[in-house]
């Protein structure tokens, strides 16, 4: 289903961020650019300290070009006082990165865990 419709707000994942704005990849092959002007209603000085690439963020689309399947995207224009359904927690987009690197250590902590509690209820 094409969610790709000016006005709807959606979920990119970020491939580029340059001084004058962040490139999305979207779903359906669509890519767009929310310009550095639509970031935010105050002053952003450094795009890259605040954005990073592979994360995903909500953005409304603002205007569709269906010939180069690209669109104009904003960040600021999204009412998250309306928009109920959105959330206002950053997502990193790296899925199960932070688990794959970190599954043995939790893993082995855990054990210990389990071992020193078997310990302590046998000598009860």
């Amino acid at each position: 289903m094409n969610n790709i419709r000016v006005g709807n707000i959606v979920k990119g994942q970020i491939t580029g961020v340059t001084p004058y704005g962040i490139f999305v990849s979207l779903e359906d092959d669509y890519t767009g650019l929310v310009h550095i002007s639509e970031v935010s209603d105050k002053f952003v000085k450094n795009l890259p300290s605040k954005f990073n690439i592979g994360d995903i963020i909500n953005v409304k689309i603002v205007d569709i070009d269906e010939d180069k399947s690209q669109v104009k995207l904003s960040i600021k224009k999204i009412d998250y006082k309306v928009e109920q359904s959105l959330s206002m927690i950053p997502e990193s987009g790296h899925g199960f990165l932070l688990l794959k690197d970190n599954l043995k250590k939790w893993t082995r902590f855990k054990f210990r865990e389990i071992n020193l509690s078997n310990k302590n209820n046998k000598n009860c």
